[in-house]
């Protein structure tokens, strides 16, 4: 039946909740507003009765409608999904944690936090915004997790299982034992300032000796719990680096606490010199602070890795006798036969044994122009059906499949690479050990001279020369130039990234995506412009980027009216335009079906994908596509090149197409590698790496396995997950031009840590002339230490690493 997209479409009722249109049995005349479902009326109710109806207002809102998939969720409540991701919440509750699509605003977490409201028997829903991870608490008695799932999906949310739980569960109680230890040094600093203050007061005003007594008593059971609480953790860091005879920052901390205490302990007990439980406390309260915020760092790695189990479905359609049975992906078993219907990712790996489709192999190849399949096709893990229902018989599942052993061995590389050795982490063993040698030579000098102040001037030289200042240099210059490079639009996962990037070397560039757009583009058009209706028309009932990229070319073209269209799969369309036979698609497709020789498509340019087009069986026009370069990406290459840096395109495009590219950008052709598969990107970095640092750019899946194994690795706005997961760095601004500000930037904050290594030492090696010297006491030393550190802040904080100093 002949349709046209001109032609405008009935007058429908819009469902005031989720967009879709209304059943015309559905609508009630003369009311405001309508619903398609109960559901929906029920949620607009909520959200209405809470003032929250800004929500429909949302311009995100309104461009992504809630539209239901249908999905029963049954599989949530299958026994191995349980076994896999529900946990025993007491008292008969159940509790899991799911991650939930379309989380983009704080209404989000009120409309989630409505679920118990929703579903009888559901207890609790919160919902956590950054990560769109909700945890769900229900009685099992009087609801299923399923019918929980498809509350949510109503209310715009479709879930699915979070499979990093029980390791998430175990980081908190890690978190909340950290806090606490936290929370007490920071309760017993806060008391013994406070005692501190009121002794100093009595310097002014002569505090009778009972009260003095009295107070110096005080601290000292005060910080008693403080050593033996949250202290002993720099004692027991110091004493196993001493038994694995190494020296660390530790071991001179431990040291000048426990003089400190036991210095102050004595000289309570005897009534006389100076005691040091302020600094002695306030020390361990910092240095815990600062030891929970670098380790919350380095979780984010670990807690953007979940991202990679997001890459192939949580549940798949079995197929069982006559029936199909909604189960969890992982209780599938090999020859085992799913179903997979167009638009959904293939849940394991496998071969085609009824149906015919295409299959977007971009999850591993990068390619988006869908591959042909049929009866005994194999078919992976993670890529997409484009076109029609197949069944597939399971070959490989979970870990054992193509995309499992990719992971594997990204997470494996991720784990095996070398760290950069920090130049701080370089001289910490010889600093400290320097320290401790002068603490005790300081110590016999003086036994000689002075006894009474032998133990008094080593202390002083242990607080002053403590590696605070030294440990800040790099940390703090990196916290500062990360948090530049964030607001520039770089987003740096560690320091060890603008280490390496430092220092010029080679950098990997993959194409698609990072050279290139990313999508197909018409390049090439030779032909009767009078055609473009009619291959418009055509490829308006076509969902391949082709099609897409034909719209895109010509969008003031308005497309005439077309019947009889058919469409074969890896060849192209054909129908009935305006009473003519149409056909559009691959030169051998379209030839096959036309009267008189080609004579067109050897005009299209060997390194752009050929069209044709056929009009009753006459070649009518060829056309050509490409992926163009983006503009900034040859200056971005020759800035690189002038930076001392060696460019290669290392992509799984076709050979002559990266050759191509190569030659527009100038990189030379032995530097350019085409269809390259992951596993061929990661041995080409792994032969790179024998030769020095490399660093990969990319933006897919099939660049994760390079990006985790290359010295950095940097993903692009656009991409995949996976591979922003195992990347190091984040580009959020498009094209190439930020990769220059990030090398730019990383070399201009080395030079700060070095600048402010060199200050750090300096002020060491005065104050510890000082203490020697006997020219300072512990006290006066306990006020100079906090100095060096405020001296390497400010340093760090006013120079200019990424952008302009605050």
């Amino acid at each position: 039946m002949a349709t046209s997209v001109a032609e405008p479409i009935s007058a429908t009722v819009d469902c005031v909740h989720c967009g879709l249109p209304v059943l015309p049995g559905d609508v009630r005349p003369g009311t405001e507003p309508q619903f398609c479902c109960s559901g929906c009326r029920t949620a607009w109710e909520l959200i209405n009765a809470a003032g929250l109806s800004a929500y429909y207002a949302s311009d995100d809102r309104r461009r992504a409608p809630v539209r239901p998939s249908g999905r029963r969720y049954d599989e949530f409540d299958h026994p191995t999904f349980s076994r896999l991701y529900v946990r025993d919440a007491g008292g008969g509750m159940l509790e899991t944690e799911l991650y939930l699509q379309g989380v983009h605003c704080a209404s989000c977490v009120w409309l989630v936090e409505q679920v118990p409201l929703l579903v009888g028997g559901a207890v609790r829903a919160e919902l956590n915004v950054p990560r769109s991870l909700a945890r769900i608490q229900w009685n099992p008695a009087h609801t299923s997790l399923a019918a929980i799932a498809r509350a949510l999906e109503t209310l715009g949310y479709p879930s699915q299982p979070f499979r990093g739980g029980r390791a998430d569960q175990r980081r908190r109680v890690d978190d909340r034992r950290m806090l606490v230890r936290i929370g007490i040094a920071g309760a017993i600093a806060i008391n013994v300032m406070t005692v501190a203050l009121a002794l100093y007061a009595g310097w002014f005003g002569a505090m009778e000796p009972a009260y003095v007594h009295y107070f110096r008593w005080i601290s000292l059971g005060l910080t008693v719990p403080a050593i033996l609480g949250p202290g002993r953790e720099f004692f027991t860091s110091a004493w196993g680096a001493l038994r694995a005879r190494r020296l660390h920052m530790d071991v001179p901390i431990a040291i000048a606490l426990g003089a400190g205490f036991i210095r102050g302990a004595v000289n309570t007990v005897t009534d006389t010199g100076p005691i040091y439980f302020d600094g002695v406390v306030t020390l361990i309260f910092l240095l815990l602070v600062g030891r929970f915020l670098q380790q919350r760092a380095q979780r984010a790695a670990a807690d953007s890795a979940e991202l990679l189990h997001g890459l192939t479905p949580s549940t798949a359609r079995l197929v069982v006798g006559p029936s199909i049975e909604e189960v969890p992906a992982e209780s599938l078993v090999p020859d085992s036969v799913v179903l997979v219907r167009a638009g959904d990712q293939f849940p394991t790996d496998g071969v085609v044994i009824d149906g015919t489709s295409g299959v977007d192999l971009a999850l591993l190849t990068g390619e988006s122009a869908p591959v042909a399949v049929g009866p005994g096709s194999k078919v992976y893990a993670g890529t997409t059906n484009t076109s029609a229902a197949l069944r597939v018989r399971v070959t490989e599942a979970g870990e054992t499949t193509r995309l499992g052993r990719i992971l594997q061995e990204l997470e494996a590389a991720m784990h095996r690479r070398a760290p950069v050795v920090h130049t701080t982490a370089r001289l910490a063993g010889w600093f400290v050990a320097a320290v401790l040698v002068l603490s005790a030579a300081t110590y016999l000098i003086w036994l000689r001279i002075d006894p009474s102040v032998a133990v008094d001037n080593a202390i002083a030289l242990l607080i002053v020369t403590c590696p605070c200042a030294l440990a800040l240099a790099t940390p703090l210059t990196m916290t500062v130039a990360i948090g530049r490079a964030a607001k520039a639009g770089m987003l740096i996962r560690g320091g060890d990234a603008l280490e390496v990037l430092a220092h010029p070397a080679t950098i990997l560039l993959d194409k698609t995506g990072t050279l290139t757009e990313g999508r197909s583009q018409l390049a090439f058009w030779h032909g009767d412009a009078a055609l473009h209706g009619a291959v418009l028309a055509l490829e308006q009932h076509s969902n391949h980027p082709l099609a897409r990229a034909f719209a895109r070319a010509w969008p003031d073209t308005r497309p005439v009216e077309v019947s009889d269209v058919r469409q074969t799969l890896g060849g192209g369309i054909t129908g009935r335009v305006t009473g003519r036979d149409v056909a559009v698609g691959a030169p051998a497709f379209v030839l096959s079906q036309a009267l008189d020789p080609d004579q067109l498509a050897g005009s299209v340019p060997g390194h752009l994908t050929p069209v044709l087009v056929a009009s009753q069986g006459i070649v009518r026009a060829a056309a050509g596509f490409g992926d163009p370069i983006r503009p900034d990406s040859a200056a971005a290459v020759a800035a690189l090149r002038r930076l001392g840096w060696r460019i290669g395109i290392l992509s799984g495009d076709a050979a002559g197409v990266v050759a191509e590219a190569a030659a527009t950008l100038g990189v030379p052709a032995a530097d350019a590698q085409g269809g390259a598969t992951p596993e061929a990107k990661l041995a080409e970095v792994e032969r790179r790496l024998a030769a020095g640092p490399v660093v990969m750019v990319g933006d897919g899946v099939n660049d994760a396995l390079a990006i985790g194994r290359a010295s950095v690795g940097i993903g692009v706005r656009g991409g995949a997950e996976a591979c922003l997961a195992a990347a190091d760095v984040f580009l959020v601004r498009p094209g190439l031009a930020p990769l220059v500000d990030l090398v730019e930037g990383a070399d201009r904050t080395l030079r700060v840590i070095r600048r402010n290594i060199a200050v750090s030492i300096g002020y060491n090696l005065i104050g510890a002339g000082l203490a020697m010297t006997g020219t300072i006491n512990p006290l006066i030393a306990a006020i100079m230490m906090p100095v060096s550190s405020l001296t390497v802040t400010v340093l760090a904080w006013r120079s200019r690493s990424f952008g302009t100093p605050a």
